[in-house]
């Protein structure tokens, strides 16, 4: 803990107690064994203020918490807070009022100044009233790789996803699934948008989910990228796990011999004891084109009535934004502090690519930010069946995809 101390730039003390101090459930999704250590350092940082953190963790993925919380909320039994990805996936609720307003609370801390990139808090904001507090900065767009694993196939770890694809021979003559997949339909779509940003690159990328532009969806360069999706459903035949953690663990065992997931799965990998560039390789933008998402989690404040939980609201927001939090969070978590003021030393190599990528400014925002809920449960269908079935076509699927492009919103 000196050790966090340390590497603080300025020392700021967590929210003083209140006198008015309660219980407050916190409901979330984060259960794999490294989110439930990062988990750990919000609620101990939360007790610190008086309070008591209770935990609500719901098991699955977001996918699955989401319904849960939405129906919590809108039939009467809403939870002192709940996580939400960045984005537009508790945009109804705040616009229907269940969702405190925390600008009182942003302006008071100057939020503005402090959290970077500005979109994060503006994916907070709705008709300029500010909803959330963003706790972190995760980007989808990264391949994990098990140095093991290649040694085992006598084959180079590689350098880039062409690299990747052409060592799949070699790891599948060893016994090892070249790349791991689970099965939840949001890993297969995760992957599919880390492959257009690598291969079709950025502008393309922001011209299909910002712009929707259907004739972009349904052209060339997006054709490029259902056939190295292509690829990936090929190389993954066999994955046969249902969790992302599960797959993530499948390159920490060297069962195989990489994974496109986000930089979470990172808090596995430090959980196992595996060192970064020793143990397991970390490609951003797949070594193709190094650009990450300003994607990530933010906890959103229903409104209450009680008004002891209501200030206790106050000062979970006030610790998740505080600067000790943000290095203890994430370092546990592998995921990027949403401040700019403070110093991660202790983070790395991994960490530091992604720092270094975001302080260059190479970011996109991501799926969640740019389309709403409706279009990402399509998307969600789409690349679940395309994964799934290989008599689907890259040809077909495009066809598909151009499709739900020309009417999202």
């Amino acid at each position: 803990m000196r050790a966090l101390r340390a590497i603080l730039v300025a020392s700021v003390m967590l929210p003083a107690v209140h006198a008015s101090a309660t219980d407050l459930e916190v409901t979330h999704w984060w259960t794999s064994g490294g989110e439930a250590a990062a988990v750990k350092e919000l609620a101990t940082a939360f007790d610190a203020t008086g309070n008591k953190w209770i935990d609500g963790a719901i098991a699955g993925s977001g996918g699955t918490a989401r319904p849960i919380m939405i129906s919590r909320i809108t039939g009467g039994d809403p939870m002192g807070a709940t996580q939400f990805n960045h984005g537009r996936q508790a945009e109804e609720l705040a616009k229907s009022g269940m969702m405190r307003d925390l600008t009182a609370v942003a302006e008071k801390e100057k939020w503005k100044d402090i959290i970077k990139p500005a979109s994060l808090l503006a994916s907070c904001t709705i008709d300029g009233k500010i909803y959330c507090a963003p706790v972190n900065i995760h980007s989808w767009q990264w391949l994990w790789l098990s140095n093991a694993a290649f040694k085992t196939a006598g084959v180079a770890v590689p350098k880039n996803w062409d690299e990747f694809v052409a060592a799949a021979p070699a790891l599948e003559k060893a016994g090892i699934i070249p790349l791991a997949i689970g099965g939840q339909p949001w890993q297969s779509t995760g992957a599919f948008n880390v492959l257009m940003i690598a291969i079709a690159g950025k502008p393309t990328f922001e011209k299909v989910f910002s712009d929707k532009d259907e004739k972009v969806a349904a052209g060339p360069e997006i054709a490029k990228v259902f056939k190295a999706a292509d690829d990936a459903r090929r190389m993954s035949k066999g994955s046969n796990v249902q969790d992302w953690n599960q797959a993530t663990n499948m390159v920490i065992t060297a069962k195989a011999g990489g994974q496109i997931m986000g930089d979470w799965a990172q808090g596995e990998f430090a959980l196992a004891k595996q060192k970064a560039g020793v143990d397991y390789t970390c490609l951003p933008g797949l070594g193709v084109n190094e650009v990450i998402s300003t994607d990530g989690d933010a906890f959103y404040f229903p409104v209450l009535k009680d008004a002891a939980k209501s200030k206790a609201q106050e000062a979970l927001a006030s610790t998740i934004v505080s600067p000790k939090v943000q290095v203890a969070f994430n370092l546990k978590k592998g995921s990027l502090p949403i401040r700019g003021d403070i110093d991660l030393a202790a983070a790395n190599d991994c960490m530091k690519k992604g720092l270094e990528i975001l302080a260059k400014g190479n970011v996109v925002r991501s799926v969640n930010q740019l389309v709403s809920a409706d279009t990402q449960k399509q998307l969600e269908d789409l690349f679940s069946e395309f994964f799934a079935k290989p008599s689907m076509t890259p040809v077909d699927a495009q066809k598909r995809f151009a499709a739900i492009i020309a009417s999202a919103d």
